[in-house]
């Protein structure tokens, strides 16, 4: 569902090394720290680095990437309903 949305809402960035995370990867570990309010250190081990999803977190917060993401899912979300309030679709 957000795969779509990323390439237009992700600042183009210089290609340097592969990273090791997918941005999915990223995602699922900002996610996981905003639902669940965790410290930083305390990132479960099958997610990425925390110093990784950390340094994503604060990169696109500054540059409102998270801001955008949800805006453009919300709209996505009151389309839908527009959508489905006569009940037959």
């Amino acid at each position: 569902m957000l795969e779509p949305i990323l390439p237009q809402i992700l600042p183009i960035k210089k290609p340097t090394i592969p990273p090791n995370s997918t941005k999915k990867e990223i995602l699922n570990g900002i996610f996981y720290q905003l639902k669940n309010g965790c410290n930083w250190q305390d990132f479960p081990k099958d997610l990425s680095p925390y110093s990784t999803v950390y340094w994503y977190y604060k990169q696109w917060r500054s540059q409102g990437v998270l801001e955008e993401l949800m805006r453009v899912l919300h709209s996505q979300v009151r389309e839908q309903v527009k959508k489905n309030r006569n009940g037959l679709g």
